[in-house]
Formats: structure tokens, C-alpha cells, sequence
């Protein structure tokens, strides 16, 4: 099993992409054998989470033809922290260490290497960043580092503009399967295991067909999913906030006390119909979050399995059914 690398893709309807994503693939990892950086029994194993196009078949199709290539096919659609997760977990026990990456051909497969080397020289996990985002729009790069400074604000703390790309040791997967919670956030949660890092830099890509997974409205999701699964400091801030009204609250009648001992009565209703709307919404808002951590709560006590797997295509070429 020495420097065996197998690297793990997450796939949703990805039939668009997948030929050429493993095409490429398939060129890394064999040049990566040819230096002698990984050993001949490194495959590339697809993760099918829940796809409606063809993207298993395809897996599948793959797999007969060349067993560098390994599939997982999920019972159904779990979400792409679940499916990245399942992947991890069932080669965390064939592999020396496990590359992460989408499917869209947007990570830099050249990066792989350099995650390698950075292994070879003792690091246990090593980071996948992006270099800039000249490729971006505007609004795409204002959004997306809004994002990455907004987690770390409210105490999700990640590493800048780095997502799933990563490379993991065996003993980091260890330790990533010693994390138990069912809201994952894989950006947050490996940064806590620990042990020594390293971070490569890269420049992202188009992507190469297909539309993104991650439109505005699912990464304000996902990271309202990251805050409140790995940070209590919004909760705080509801304390500190209502300290703070509470505060002025004491000063306004304080002030109002003060008027009407001087005959200065102001009918005033303007100014207490936007207060009555502030705290109003105020405590909505606090409600909402607090409402969030529940849910999580709620979702944790029940310890759902994270995934199923339907299907695991092993390196032998055989099909296996998973109950």
C-alpha cells in the first residue's frame, strides 16, 4: 500500500464532464506511476450521488474498460459533503493517502502532483488554493470571498479561497472518521484534525461543460449549514445585541423621564413605530438562528446514517451490492 493515491470525485449528473475528466485523470496518475511518486494500485474512484443522467453508467463504463478507474454508487442523492465523505471512507483502508476534487475540471489536475510531493515530505494534509480569480465576474469573486471572510467571522474557521481540493494522509482520514456529527462541513472539520499542513496554490479553471452545483442561493445555504454546525458565535451575538438594546432601552427612558419633568413631551409615534419594527425584527432574526441550532440538534440526536452505498466497483473489476 506504500504511496498508493487514489483520488476521490464526486459526481452529480455529471455525464457532460466525465469523459474528460477521466481522460485526464487517468494521464495524472499514470505519469505520477511512471516517476515512481505513487504506486501501480493508485486508482481514481467516481462517487454517484444520486445523479438522473447517465453519469453511473458511465462510471460503470469506465470501469470495465480500465481498472484504474473504481466507482461508488450511493443508495441516493445525499449532497456533495455526503458523497465526498462516502468516497474518503471507503478508501481510507486501500490508500496511502486520498486526493479530493470536483468533477467539473475547474481544480487544476496538475495540482495533484505538487499535493504528492508535499506528502512525500511528511505532511499529513495538504490545502488546495486558488491563486486568484481572474476568470470569475465580479460579482462571482465578491461573492465568493464574502463567503470565505463571512465564515471565518462567525467563527467557521477555514482556510482562504480553498474548498474540497485537498489531499489527505491515511492517519488524516483516520481522524476525519473519528468526527461523528451528521451536518458536515468538510471545510471546517479538517482543519480541526490537525497534524502538519501544507497548502498548494492553483489557478482555477472554467468550468469545462454543464452548470455549476453551487448558484448564490445554495452557498448562502451552505454556509449558513458550515456557521451553525461548527460555531456557537452567532448565538453570542444575539447576547451581545440584546445587551445592547437593553442598554439604550434604559438610556430612552432615562431621557424620557428627564423631558417630561421639563415640559418638552413629544408625541413621537414615528420614532416608536421603527423602534417596535427593530426589535421586532430583531427577535425574529434570533429566533430564525436559534431555531437553526435546534433543527441541528433535532437532526443530530436522531444519528441517521450519512450515506448508503448501493454499489462499490472494487480495482479487481467485480461489482459488489452493498446492504
Amino acid at each position: 500500500m506504500e504511496n498508493t493515491l487514489y483520488i476521490v470525485v464526486p459526481c452529480y449528473n455529471e455525464e457532460e464532464v466525465l469523459f474528460e475528466t477521466s481522460s485526464r485523470l487517468r494521464e495524472k496518475v499514470r505519469a505520477m506511476i511512471k516517476q515512481g511518486k505513487v504506486s501501480e494500485d493508485s486508482r481514481i474512484i467516481f462517487v454517484n450521488d444520486g445523479s438522473k443522467d447517465k453519469t453511473w453508467e458511465i462510471i460503470y463504463k469506465l470501469h470495465k474498460e480500465d481498472p484504474i478507474f473504481g466507482g461508488i454508487n450511493l443508495s441516493c442523492n445525499r449532497g456533495h459533503q455526503n458523497a465526498l465523505l462516502a468516497g474518503l471512507m471507503t478508501v481510507k483502508d486501500l490508500c496511502s493517502m486520498a486526493v479530493s476534487m470536483d468533477a467539473d475540471l475547474q481544480d487544476d489536475i496538475d495540482a495533484v502532483e505538487q499535493m504528492v510531493d508535499r506528502y512525500l515530505d511528511g505532511c499529513d494534509i495538504v490545502y488546495g488554493v486558488r491563486s486568484k480569480r481572474e476568470t470569475d465576474t465580479f460579482f462571482k469573486k465578491a461573492t465568493a470571498e464574502g463567503f470565505y471572510k463571512f465564515m471565518n467571522l462567525l467563527g467557521a474557521n477555514t482556510v482562504y479561497n480553498h474548498a474540497d481540493y485537498r489531499l489527505m494522509s491515511r492517519r488524516a482520514l483516520n481522524g476525519l472518521a473519528e468526527f461523528k456529527e451528521v451536518n458536515l462541513f468538510l471545510r471546517g472539520i479538517v482543519p480541526m484534525i490537525g497534524y502538519k499542513s501544507d497548502v498548494v496554490y492553483y489557478e482555477r479553471h472554467e468550468r469545462f461543460a454543464g452548470t455549476s452545483k453551487y448558484p448564490l442561493k445554495k452557498m448562502i445555504s451552505f454556509a449558513m449549514e458550515g456557521i451553525t454546525s461548527l460555531s456557537i458565535k452567532p448565538m453570542r451575538m444575539i447576547t451581545g445585541v440584546g445587551m445592547a438594546v437593553v442598554g439604550i432601552s434604559i438610556l430612552m427612558l432615562a431621557y424620557s423621564v428627564i423631558q417630561y419633568f421639563r415640559g418638552n413631551t413629544v408625541p413621537g409615534w414615528s420614532s416608536l413605530m421603527v423602534s417596535v419594527w427593530v426589535v421586532g425584527g430583531m427577535i425574529l432574526v434570533s429566533l430564525g438562528i436559534v431555531g437553526e441550532y435546534v433543527g441541528k440538534i433535532y437532526m443530530e440526536t436522531k444519528g441517521r446514517p450519512r450515506y448508503l452505498i448501493q454499489e462499490f466497483l472494487n480495482e479487481k473489476g467485480e461489482k459488489n451490492e452493498e446492504e
